[in-house]
């Protein structure tokens, strides 16, 4: 008969006490915004859908660590749990003002719930960041490649460009910014390949230096977002003006939007450069 035990740690230590307070904010939020009826939109859909999918990644994961269930999964359980908690706090952090957004001024109805959701969330974000924070991988510690800041980078880099393809218009693109959406789908494509095969432990039977193909990878990417970084904006604001009226659909916003993104994912990946050629090329002194 099979024994399940239960690691009490799971629950007492600093990171058991972040997931567990993201567990219980989540919830608040989502309870809470639900209860008003107020979400119809399509980012108010996309807020509800983060509390819930953040509420029950963490309470699986929570679970699983607590009966030490998870060694019979095949993944690499480090590399998985490193990735969730800084793409939640990524999530809740683009949502974080939501329902506040609706509160108004004067506030009408539902005043309370609003302002404590509004909280809750802000909360929730400071408990996945300082998860990310706790289990971020020590200087010269590479058992899980997910935890070290290359690794956080890739997270990041993916779900800026999934904010970058909600923004998109792909209708009559010219070949500069068919050249845009290259640039993003394709280091989109590979960093996420590199996630998936990095959680299912697949990277070993790549027949290459994988840490000097990594940084060739960095490189290349790095070049691509510098052409997009400068031919995006070039195509879709030279000798433009902003529309006056301009609300949060307008075409000229979104593009403001993918610029800035590109911007973001132009540091990180040289950040991510730099970080990778220093752990293959520079050694610590032993």
């Amino acid at each position: 008969m099979a024994v399940v035990s239960v690691n009490l740690r799971a629950v007492t230590s600093w990171v058991g006490i972040a997931r567990l307070c993201a567990i219980v904010l989540s919830c608040t939020a989502f309870s809470l915004v639900a209860s008003t009826g107020e979400f119809r939109t399509t980012y108010g859909t996309w807020c509800m859908f983060t509390w819930c999918f953040c509420f029950v990644v963490t309470l699986l994961v929570l679970v699983l660590e607590l009966l030490e269930l998870y060694p019979k999964l095949p993944l690499s359980w480090d590399d998985f749990t490193s990735a969730f908690s800084l793409l939640a706090a990524l999530m809740v952090f683009t949502i974080v003002v939501f329902p506040s957004t609706f509160i108004g001024s004067p506030c009408i109805s539902h005043c309370a719930q609003k302002a404590v959701a509004t909280t809750a969330s802000c909360l929730c974000f400071l408990a996945y960041a300082l998860e990310v924070g706790l289990t971020r991988a020590k200087p010269g510690d590479i058992s899980s490649f997910l935890s070290t800041v290359p690794g956080l980078l890739k997270v990041f880099e993916v779900y800026v460009a999934c904010l970058i393809f909600s923004l998109l218009d792909m209708t009559n693109l010219k070949p500069g910014l068919q050249w845009c959406v290259a640039v993003y789908s394709i280091c989109f494509i590979i960093t996420f390949l590199i996630i998936i095969f990095t959680i299912g432990r697949c990277l070993s039977y790549i027949p290459c230096p994988l840490e000097k193909m990594l940084v060739g990878y960095n490189a290349l990417a790095l070049v691509m977002y510098i052409t997009a970084t400068v031919l995006w904006p070039l195509y879709n604001f030279n000798g433009r003006v902003r529309p006056n009226p301009c609300d949060s659909q307008c075409p000229w916003n979104k593009h403001l939007g993918v610029t800035f993104l590109t911007i973001f994912n132009l540091i990180a990946y040289l950040v991510d450069l730099i970080y990778s050629t220093r752990m293959v090329f520079i050694r610590a002194p032993s």
